[in-house]
């Protein structure tokens, strides 16, 4: 892995890991995390893994009421990033946002919970696919 794709990866804040995914229709709360990562380099090269592969923060919290994403008090990593974005749409929600020269969108299927998320900055892009469950806060 190339030097400071670690630091990206956990920078953006982007985070899921292999977890049944639930129905979020209504939720303003939930929690993410990723199954599978992938950092693609300008010059054609990728590395895919885990999350934890590449270091970076287990779950995020997303609060689309407070259009935020913030690493978990576990994490140790106390970092938030606004959301710039946001749309409910035929039972997908879509995230977007752009912070420290890194522009991020994630697509997020309501019924099913699963999510795809897409991170860049110059000559680097990071994938992300995983899974999101309910958190306090609820419906609306």
């Amino acid at each position: 892995m190339r030097p400071g794709s670690l630091l990206v990866a956990g920078l953006v804040a982007v985070v899921f890991s292999a977890v049944q995914a639930d129905d979020l229709t209504g939720q303003q709360k939930f929690l993410c995390t990723a199954s599978q990562v992938t950092l693609c380099y300008a010059d054609g090269d990728c590395d895919k893994g885990s999350a934890w592969e590449f270091d970076v923060p287990q779950f995020i919290e997303v609060d689309l009421g407070q259009k935020r994403l913030s690493t978990t008090k576990a994490s140790g990593q106390s970092r938030t990033t606004p959301i710039v974005n946001l749309e409910r749409d035929g039972g997908q929600i879509v995230l977007q946002g752009y912070e420290n020269k890194r522009a991020f969108s994630f697509l997020i299927d309501e019924k099913t919970g699963w999510v795809t998320a897409a991170i860049a900055r110059r000559d680097l892009a990071v994938t992300v696919f995983g899974a999101c469950t309910p958190s306090g806060g609820g419906a609306p």
